[in-house]
């Protein structure tokens, strides 16, 4: 009959032990402390938080909301328009479309967007009326600067510009991501550089151009505080002119953060699952280059004789 063994101590293997981190519970008792400070603050503060609740869902809070998303989704969509054009003529090999280009995002860059808006707003001091000749004579389309400079067409046309000049940017990076191998290959199989950029390279350059986009269009929505100056009234102005007949400010500027934050956290939302859909290395995935040329390449389905 055989003695069981016993486990000899010096050949154990080492005792793994959980480290301590006492620095961690000391920084997270801080940030408790912290955020019930701050609650505590806010608490006793002099607000009438019922009444931030009725501004938050009052008419003039809720119409001002769509003006300030409707503003900021047209001005990114014209940005991104005139991003692509001037991205492509900024890698032109014309010399003059790519000074031109430069020279476009050095100036709407440069010039604050603020003071671009108010140059907008203020442009029939210089400028009375504006006129879209014909060819053939006449005038294709003509009117009074003060009637087509709007408070909404000036602030579109200054957030639109000044952010066309960052997309610019954005997508030429984007457009320098993709391997110039693919712009190669698009030429042997005939295609024309128009069609090797819409087909070949932004589908590729997206993934790169996404990420930006979103942090720019989160930051539109928020510029577009900026038309409050020009009386355009987006969310801002609208707690403005609320508090300026109830004289409640802080509770007014309370209900146009809250909004802020809503439509804020709707589009981190949706950037999030854009970029998930041009996220090559997301599971299921494949490769950009090898799904878009093999889309190209598919031959046309035939349909079956009967």
């Amino acid at each position: 009959m055989s003695t069981p063994t016993t486990a000899r101590p010096d050949l154990a293997g080492p005792v793994m032990r959980k480290r301590s981190h006492p620095l961690r519970w000391v920084a997270g008792v801080l940030i408790v402390a912290l955020v019930a400070g701050i609650v505590y603050a806010m608490a006793q503060a002099k607000i009438i938080w019922p009444d931030v609740a009725n501004y938050i869902v009052s008419p003039n809070m809720l119409q001002a909301v769509w003006k300030t998303v409707l503003l900021a989704v047209i001005s990114q969509v014209i940005a991104v328009v005139l991003g692509v054009i001037v991205a492509v003529l900024r890698i032109s090999a014309n010399p003059v479309a790519n000074k031109a280009a430069w020279v476009y995002i050095w100036l709407f860059r440069g010039v604050p967007v603020l003071l671009q808006i108010l140059i907008w707003y203020n442009l029939s001091m210089v400028v009375d009326r504006i006129t879209i000749p014909s060819p053939f004579g006449g005038a294709l389309y003509s009117t009074t600067t003060n009637d087509l400079m709007t408070p909404f067409m000036a602030a579109l046309l200054g957030l639109a510009l000044n952010e066309s000049a960052y997309m610019a940017e954005i997508i030429r990076g984007g457009i320098k991501s993709v391997d110039h191998g693919q712009v190669e290959a698009a030429g042997a199989l005939g295609m024309s550089p128009a069609r090797t950029m819409w087909k070949i390279v932004l589908p590729q350059a997206m993934r790169v151009i996404i990420p930006p986009t979103g942090n720019d269009f989160i930051n539109m929505l928020k510029t577009t505080s900026l038309a409050s100056v020009i009386t355009y009234e987006e969310l801002l102005r609208a707690a403005q002119n609320i508090s300026s007949r109830n004289l409640q400010v802080m509770e007014t500027l309370f209900a146009a953060g809250f909004w802020y934050m809503v439509v804020v956290s709707v589009t981190s939302v949706g950037q999030y699952y854009l970029e998930r859909a041009y996220d090559v290395s997301a599971p299921g995935a494949r490769s950009g280059s090898a799904s878009i040329l093999r889309t190209i390449l598919r031959p046309p389905m035939r349909r079956s004789k009967a």
